[in-house]
């Protein structure tokens, strides 16, 4: 299956180059984080067409999903 990517902030250099990894069926978004090389302790936010999901999340083929840092502000 298919899966586009978008990485933010801090994680953008882990974006897989146009947007898009294939997965094996039944994958997580944790197996699409170990799969791009990126620590887990990193990423803070993980949503799966727009709405917010779990790392255990099971992903179907052609979802968006966009992994985002802790991100600080004031």
């Amino acid at each position: 299956m298919q899966v586009q990517v978008s990485c933010y902030a801090t994680l953008s250099p882990f974006s897989p180059q146009g947007g898009l990894v294939d997965l094996d069926p039944g994958s997580t978004p944790a197996d699409l984080i170990r799969h791009l090389e990126i620590p887990m302790d990193e990423v803070k936010i993980i949503f799966v067409n727009g709405k917010s999901a779990d790392p255990s999340t099971r992903l179907n083929d052609q979802d968006r999903v966009g992994i985002f840092p802790a991100v600080g502000g004031g």
